[in-house]
């Protein structure tokens, strides 16, 4: 199959400005009137587009104050990118009309499947990683940042099966759906280090395979801690619990190789106090603030030293 887009693709009309290589967190009801209040010194907010198609309401009150201050990022879980089914142009109309509101700095979807005919399942579901599933694949994100007008970035997933008919590996199919379609790539760490668990995977070799240059955002997360039938360590996806300390040392060895990356933390289950949650993304600040700069010629500024 020829490649479809150039790596710097850009649809007319998108915007030309990215998020902050700072951390952001996840915004939540519970957090609007603080924020106002307090107006923290942070990176960016980033919200679920689905929570938001609607033409009012609070939600949309508190999401334009906001968004007057801060940066923002759309975080789709509902386009069901890897369905064997075409997208649903409603909801597709609807999230176009979202971000023409709000003119977020980063759009991003998953690599996953959510509906069957006309049921939509509560859940991401994972693929099989085959030409046949790439192609279907690469149809969807033309369709979507076409229809967008904008770069969209793909999340790479939390699984806890695999397929025994894939023919390449998840960093091998992500590389070339990020090939094919020009779309950037949403790195979540902390699913990278729950699939390295589940199916016994090297999480760093994993991450030095993928296209890291592409990387426009990086999610960090908490994750839960079951066992499987055989007594093996089953890793849950969670969200609902601090960033686990094997994650900082991942996300410190993916900044060593990407650079400084927008970085989100994420929480959506227990959430806690505000301030809790602003501390721990001020950790990753930090992380992000210590790499070393340099200054290149020509340039609007100083940009992040990578090492490899």
């Amino acid at each position: 199959m020829p490649d479809r887009i150039d790596l710097l693709w850009q649809p007319p009309g998108a915007p030309s400005h990215a998020l902050p290589t700072r951390a952001g967190v996840g915004l939540k009801p519970a957090h609007f009137q603080e924020i106002l209040e307090t107006q923290p010194d942070i990176g960016f907010f980033e919200v679920h587009a689905e929570n938001y198609m609607v033409a009012g309401g609070p939600f949309h009150h508190y999401l334009t104050r906001i968004r007057e201050r801060h940066a923002l990022s759309v975080h789709g879980v509902g386009l069901s990118i890897g369905a064997d089914a075409p997208l649903d142009r409603g909801h597709l109309d609807a999230l176009a009309t979202l971000l023409d509101r709000y003119q977020p700095q980063s759009f991003s979807e998953h690599l996953a499947w959510s509906t069957h005919g006309d049921t939509f399942l509560n859940d991401l579901l994972p693929i099989p990683y085959t030409d046949q599933t790439l192609r279907r694949v690469c149809d969807h994100i033309d369709q979507v940042q076409s229809h967008l007008k904008r770069r969209m970035l793909l999340e790479n997933p939390a699984t806890y099966v695999e397929f025994e008919g894939s023919s390449m590996d998840e960093a091998a199919f992500l590389s070339e759906v990020v090939r094919r379609t020009g779309c950037g790539l949403l790195l979540d760490v902390n699913n990278v280090y729950v699939c390295s668990v589940n199916h016994q995977r090297d999480a760093r070799a994993y991450i030095r395979s993928l296209p890291l240059a592409q990387v426009g955002q990086i999610h960090l997360a908490g994750f839960a801690e079951q066992q499987d039938g055989h007594g093996d360590r089953l890793l849950i996806d969670s969200h609902g619990s601090p960033v686990a300390q094997a994650v900082w040392d991942l996300y410190a060895f993916t900044l060593e190789l990407a650079g400084a990356v927008a970085t989100l933390i994420e929480r959506d289950n227990d959430v806690p106090g505000w301030p809790v949650l602003f501390a721990e993304a001020c950790v990753a600040d930090q992380q992000l603030r210590a790499l070393p700069r340099l200054t290149t010629p020509g340039s609007d500024g100083p940009r992040m030293a990578v090492t490899t």
